[in-house]
């Protein structure tokens, strides 16, 4: 990035309208926006604010300690455990978030210190309004 790419704003490139679940969704709500969209961060959010994030990582690591054999029952057993399983229980709880003026030098510095590959975007109040990922940061510099 040069000097001027670097100063760019979060908001620039941020992803808006942003898909979340909330904390009390089961976890076959995740397992289903996985599936239908080309996505890889959920924000949970309680009353607009962000509480936590769930990772498409977060969600294949829970599906690899289920059965193991794969027959008729172990997926009914495995979908019950998902239908059962809170988003608050795989959450990962402590979430960094930037502001929209927020530089991109800063998100890609978060990025590379703290192995992240999304932050929520919130404003003044806390409310969440985009998520930036390293996808948006690859895009932007080689796009």
């Amino acid at each position: 990035m040069t000097i001027l790419e670097k100063t760019t704003r979060i908001s620039a490139i941020m992803t808006p309208n942003v898909i979340v679940v909330q904390p009390e969704d089961t976890m076959d709500v995740v397992q289903d926006i996985f599936r239908k969209h080309n996505i890889h961060h959920l924000p949970v959010v309680e009353d607009g604010e962000v509480v936590g994030i769930v990772s498409h990582s977060d969600y294949l690591k829970l599906l690899h300690g289920f059965t193991l054999f794969k027959t008729r029952k172990s997926d009914e057993y495995n979908d019950a455990i998902l239908r059962s399983l809170l988003v608050r229980e795989v959450m990962t709880k402590q979430v960094v978030t930037l502001g929209p003026d927020d530089t991109l030098e800063l998100a890609a510095g978060f990025f590379r210190e703290n192995l992240f590959h999304a932050l929520p975007v919130v404003d003044d109040e806390n409310m969440l309004i985009g998520i930036i990922t390293t996808y948006d940061l690859l895009t932007h510099a080689y796009g």
